[in-house]
């Protein structure tokens, strides 16, 4: 029987008070004994069990910890390493998964102390995340007893990994935590192990990725290992093609529409329905399955069911994301092919294969700028903690009405949010003719609509007298001498008590993997633009008479930036002293 979290945690930590090093280890390792034993004990200091928990709230967390005589206000920091594992593992969007750990505090059998490591994930009732819970909880894939390396010296962290590996346990992950500067390396124990923990963590503080990258190269080292994982490897990437058209294909034919996210349906049904060939119908399910777009019948017949993943690709639901689907699989996709182009001359693929720029060439087509629209408001979840942004909040509590102007603000999408969420806000969108039209809808549909106003134009024309500026996926489009060009129309515009908000994602300084790394490779090919760190966006904005303040993350790997009017500065001259001041 399954043990709910409640009792996990309390026997966890039961664990933790019990035992040390000498004694745990043996049991994990059952070959490592006598002076290896002791040097490895010297050097391993036993620190915690983890465990990964699904309260509905912060409130049911805190009752939990409570009840198991831990305490309720230890801080959390968010997870990097169970986050993206987790992940991985559900085929799921990592910035969707708040994952965080916290560390209350526990005392070994000698008043030694220790922690309980719990890794959290909130899962409200009716969730979407209930399955990852039953799984997780059933597996108990992140239970993990943890040792830390003192002191964290890189010889010794490589001499422990191969003392570790000499007496059975295997490489099964691990990672940087830039939160809180520690390297995490996990290992397997192996099958003899005479404790029920499976899995070994071996932290050390500070940056240790050489060891790391070590310790991942071995993921493919085992006995098991196929010789051949590199060519499979580039296999699996040079198929990322055919990922992409099964996905469109899928959409296109109306398949999630046909089928049923609680059961499965027969193939052949699902032909008739779709006016599709049962055949080659149940070859392409086969492949979405390995993808966790749909899920085969349990039961061993002939059906698929539709999964929360190939749910995104419902054309009537809230958050979907078919137009991407359609996007990347379209225009997109065909100007990705003369990519080489772009390497070898630095201009967009996409002006090569069509004969003009994104912009002219999706203007010129009502159906397709449309689809483009759409496209952009499948990704407005990266919206959704905008309207609590504290410059939002504000402008939304001053005692006079304040204005948001979002500058190339689309069909809409984000300034709905922010005016449905605030009714005592006015709102300005300043966009192209034809997505003025389509804003306007959109609003009038919202009802915010009589709070909005629309102005036709260009990035000349941004509106003066607002209190807050949006630019929002706006500066990746363009080279940096336009972007420079776009901040100065919007410096000239702001008074001198206007915030700027900007959404981007952001390339990471450290070369960490990241969606902007990928994205900075689509906007060179496509528009001619780019995605920046946010020291160049910095100076970008500097050059502008703006400041950047801060940046905080949002989902989908993006950030708000937020800017204002650079302070006057006092510049000596030939001829005297003159102030200058942003714009």
């Amino acid at each position: 029987m399954l043990l709910d979290d409640t009792a996990r945690l309390r026997a966890a930590a039961a664990f933790v008070r019990e035992h040390d090093s000498a004694t745990l280890l043996p049991l994990l390792l059952p070959g490592l004994r006598g002076p290896e034993l002791e040097s490895v004990a010297a050097r391993c200091r036993f620190a915690h069990a983890g465990l990964l928990l699904f309260p509905s709230d912060t409130q049911d967390l805190r009752s939990r910890l409570l009840e198991c005589g831990l305490a309720a206000d230890t801080p959390a920091q968010p997870s990097v390493v169970v986050r993206a594992r987790l992940a991985r593992r559900h085929h799921r969007d990592a910035a969707d998964l708040d994952v965080r750990i916290l560390r209350p505090r526990v005392l070994g059998p000698a008043g030694e102390r220790r922690v309980v490591e719990v890794f959290t994930l909130p899962v409200p009732a009716h969730s979407d995340l209930e399955a990852i819970a039953a799984h997780e909880r059933a597996r108990g894939n992140e239970a993990h007893l943890a040792f830390e390396l003192d002191p964290p010296d890189p010889v010794a962290l490589h001499g422990l990994c191969a003392v570790l590996a000499r007496h059975g346990a295997r490489p099964d992950g691990g990672g940087y935590n830039p939160h809180e500067d520690g390297t995490v390396l996990y290992f397997t124990t192996p099958s003899d192990t005479a404790c029920g923990y499976r899995r070994i963590e071996l932290y050390a503080p500070g940056d240790h990725r050489h060891a790391l990258a070590a310790h991942l190269d071995g993921l493919d080292e085992r006995p098991d290992a196929d010789a051949h994982r590199p060519a499979e490897t580039l296999l699996h990437l040079l198929t990322g093609a055919w990922t992409t058209q099964a996905l469109a294909a899928f959409a296109r034919l109306g398949l999630p529409e046909a089928m049923e996210p609680g059961s499965a349906v027969g193939t052949r049904e699902l032909a008739r329905r779709t006016g599709t060939h049962p055949d080659s119908l149940a070859t392409l399910l086969r492949y979405l399955a390995m993808l966790d777009v749909v899920a085969e019948d349990p039961e061993g017949q002939d059906g698929f069911r539709l999964t929360p993943l190939g749910g995104l690709l419902l054309a009537d639901s809230p958050d979907t994301m078919r137009p991407l689907a359609l996007m990347y699989a379209g225009p997109f996709y065909r100007s990705f092919a003369a990519l080489d182009h772009t390497v070898r001359t630095g201009k967009p693929a996409f002006d090569e294969l069509f004969g003009e720029n994104h912009f002219d060439h999706f203007a010129r087509d009502r159906e397709l700028a449309d689809l483009f629209d759409r496209s952009m408001a499948a990704s407005s979840r990266m919206f959704r903690p905008l309207p609590a942004h504290p410059v939002i909040t504000a402008a939304a509590q001053a005692p006079a009405p304040r204005t948001v102007v979002d500058v190339a603000g689309g069909n809409g999408e984000l300034l709905g949010r922010i005016l449905t969420a605030h009714p005592s806000l006015r709102g300005t969108l300043l966009e192209r003719p034809h997505a003025v039209e389509t804003a306007r809808r959109s609003l009038d549909a919202a009802g915010c609509g009589a709070r909005c106003d629309y102005r036709s134009g260009d990035f000349a024309d941004v509106p003066h007298g607002g209190d807050v500026y949006i630019l929002s996926r706006v500066l990746h489009d363009w080279d940096d001498d336009r972007c420079r060009e776009i901040l100065r129309h919007c410096a000239r515009a702001m008074p001198a008590h206007a915030d700027l908000l900007i959404v981007e994602r952001l390339l990471p300084a450290d070369g960490t993997p990241s969606l902007a790394t990928a994205w900075d490779l689509h906007m060179m090919c496509n528009v001619g633009g780019r995605e920046r760190r946010a020291d160049q966006y910095a100076r970008l904005l500097a050059d502008a008479g703006l400041e950047l303040l801060d940046h905080t993350p949002l989902p989908l790997e993006a950030h708000v930036m937020h800017a204002r009017k650079a302070p006057a500065q006092v510049v000596e001259g030939g001829a005297g002293r003159a102030v200058v001041s942003g714009g």
